[in-house]
This record gives structure tokens, sequence and C-alpha cells, in this order.
């Protein structure tokens, strides 16, 4: 309750009104984006993803001429997914580096610790990696949403399971701020439905005790455990668990990195439902799936196409999308402006919308299973 009213607190804060936004990080002949990122730890891996789907876009474009002439710039720092630290980065991006934009930051915590410094620096936050739903239910002109919620995710989850028939169904979190933020969401899925959960099984950050989380799980004998979490402690819990006599089915958010799980669980992530923010991979029918597959492929004949990077090029295509709409004139009222009269952008079945009542972007979910080939099956 305290961290729902905390990042309610501060949405308000970044909520007040644009006064006069700030345009520093344009210059003739380049744009600088940056932002805070989680790159050590659980989730770094997956997090650097991002980052490097984001640059396939930039540099493609960089090569072309940049966007209006401008060549895209864009800086990355690691917070280790400490909120305080994620402030320090972003000061520091803000006031040093002076960039015109906070481009794909991550976190839940980190977002929320944020956006006082958006406020005051009157600078705009695109495409932040978080599902929140508390950054979506109060409009703030500054930020921008791409991919969707995690309470359409949470929904999309819990009523598969009930159409299934299933009545014993167990959570699993970290208890962090996505643990809880995503914890949070399936308890309002699970309200909404009327579906309870006969278990919730949490684990300490700082100390986590998978072999306890797992005995708490086979105790629990469920037929099904949604594990809201991400990075190394989604697959750290599964072992775990599979180490027992417990042999649940397992569903995940978009959040939990394919990679990783292929990874650390070879053969035995087969099976795993994961819910999907972006199209699939498979699909080349889709414009933006096609043109990411051809930039990757033209970078290195041997590079493996990545869900979380993927979701970086996506951000990375609406981005210059949006800066291309605006024109040469770019300042943050300019963008701002042109994202809210573009109406519909789509790149096939990927679709935003946004308005001057709303900047939640996308509403895509599916789920998918993990097939034997470790690819996603939709």
């Amino acid at each position: 309750m305290f961290f729902r009213s905390f990042v309610l607190l501060l949405v308000a804060l970044g909520a007040s009104g644009l006064g006069h936004a700030r345009n520093e990080g344009v210059t003739a002949d380049e744009i600088r984006l940056g932002a805070s990122a989680v790159l050590s730890g659980p989730l770094g891996p997956q997090t650097a993803q991002y980052g490097e789907g984001s640059r396939l876009m930039f540099d493609a474009v960089n090569a072309q001429g940049g966007v209006h002439g401008r060549m895209i710039r864009y800086t990355t720092l690691d917070d280790a997914f400490d909120a305080q630290k994620a402030v320090e980065n972003t000061r520091k991006l803000l006031e040093a580096d002076k960039v015109f934009m906070i481009y794909n930051s991550t976190g839940t915590a980190q977002t929320a610790a944020i956006l006082p410094l958006i406020k005051e620096h009157r600078t705009l936050l695109f495409g932040p990696v978080t599902g929140a739903s508390a950054f979506r239910e109060t409009l703030n002109p500054l930020v921008f949403h791409v991919r969707a919620g995690y309470a359409s995710e949470a929904s999309k989850i819990v009523s598969q399971l009930r159409q299934q028939g299933m009545s014993r169904v167990a959570v699993f979190y970290q208890d962090d701020g996505l643990g809880k933020t995503l914890a949070a969401e399936l308890k309002k899925a699970s309200d909404e439905e009327k579906f309870p959960f006969i278990a919730e099984i949490k684990v300490d950050p700082k100390q986590p005790d998978f072999v306890a989380a797992a005995a708490a799980t086979e105790k629990a004998q469920p037929q099904a455990v949604i594990v809201a979490t991400a990075g190394a402690t989604f697959t750290h819990y599964i072992k775990a668990v599979q180490q027992t006599a417990a042999r649940p089915a397992y569903y995940g958010f978009s959040v939990a990195s394919l990679d990783v799980i292929n990874r650390e669980l070879k053969d035995k992530a087969r099976g795993i439902i994961l819910a999907q923010i972006m199209p699939s991979l498979r699909n080349t029918t889709i414009p933006v799936v096609a043109e990411y597959l051809s930039l990757l492929r033209a970078k290195s004949p041997t590079a493996q196409p990545s869900a979380s990077q993927f979701e970086g090029f996506v951000h990375a295509r609406l981005l210059v999308e949006g800066l291309r709409r605006t024109g040469r004139n770019l300042t943050t009222e300019s963008f701002i402006k042109t994202m809210e009269d573009a109406g519909e952008i789509s790149f096939g079945r990927f679709s935003v919308k946004y308005s001057p009542k709303s900047h939640n972007g996308s509403t895509y979910v599916e789920l998918a299973i993990v097939d034997a080939e470790g690819g996603l099956r939709y």
C-alpha cells in the first residue's frame, strides 16, 4: 500500500503541467537521448537487450543521415536496479550530458523515483520499461508509454487460467518494486475474475531463499504458478521447484526474458507460458518484425533474434517515427503535439495511439508457450 501511494504521489508531481519545456539536447546535428537502466545484477542481461535493440534502429537511421539531418546519440548508465542510483544517473544525464529526452529507462520504482526530475527539468520520458498501472491511471503530459500495462497482462493470464478450469493457482514474486507491482495487478485481476489464489510465495531480494520458496510451493500443491518476477529470479525459482515433487504449470509476464529462461533452464523451459506485449518474431508478414530481422541479419548474419531486443527496437522505431513527424523544429512541446495529434501509428499488428487525454500507447497482449526448440508459439 505504501509503495502504491508513493508511486501515485510522484505521478501527481509529474503531472502538474508542462510550463515552459526545456529543449536542450537538440543541436544542429544531433539529438541526445539518455536512460538510467538495469545493466548489472540478475536483470542486467535482459535489460542490455533492450538497449541493443534500440541501438540497432538508431544505427540504421544514423547510417541514412539521421532524422532531418540530426544523428541520434543514446547514452545509458547502470543503476543496478537501485532507485536512488537511477535518480543520480538521470540527474547527470539531464544536467551534465544535457539530453533532450529520457528514453527507455527501466524499472517501476526507478520510474517513480525519477518523475520529480522529469517535472523539474520539463523533459520527456519516452517508453519506460514498466507496465505499472499507477503511471497510466493519471495522465502525465511528459510521459509516453509504449508497451501494454501489467494490468492487461495480469488480466489475460488469470482469464486464461480460469477458462482452463484451474482451481489451485499460486503466485510467486520477489519482494521488490517489480514483484509487488505484478502481485498487486494479479490480485486485482483475481478479484475481478472471482478467482482466488491458494498461496502467495515471496523471496527477499537481498537474501533470496529459493529452497524455502520451493518447499512452500510443494506444500501448496498448485496446478499452476504465476511467476511474477523477471531475470535470474524467475529461473532460480523454477529450478528449485523442479527439485521437489511439485509439477505445476508456469505462467510469466512479458518482463521475463525468454533468452535467460532458455539459457538457464534449457529443455526444462518447454511448456512455460509467457504474456507477450510484442508480436511474434516468427510472423515475418508483420512489417516491424521483418524490418527488425533484416537489420539484425545485415549487422550480423549469425545473430540470434531476441524478444527483449525486439521490444527495444519497437520502442526506438516508434520514437524515430515521432521525431520524423515532428520535423526540424523539434522541441518538447512540438513532439508532444505531434504524438497526440498523430492518431493510430501502426507497424502491422502492433499499433499505438496517443491523445491529450491518454499517453498509454499499446494494449497488445497475447500468451505464448515455449516450445521444444526454445521458441515462443502464440
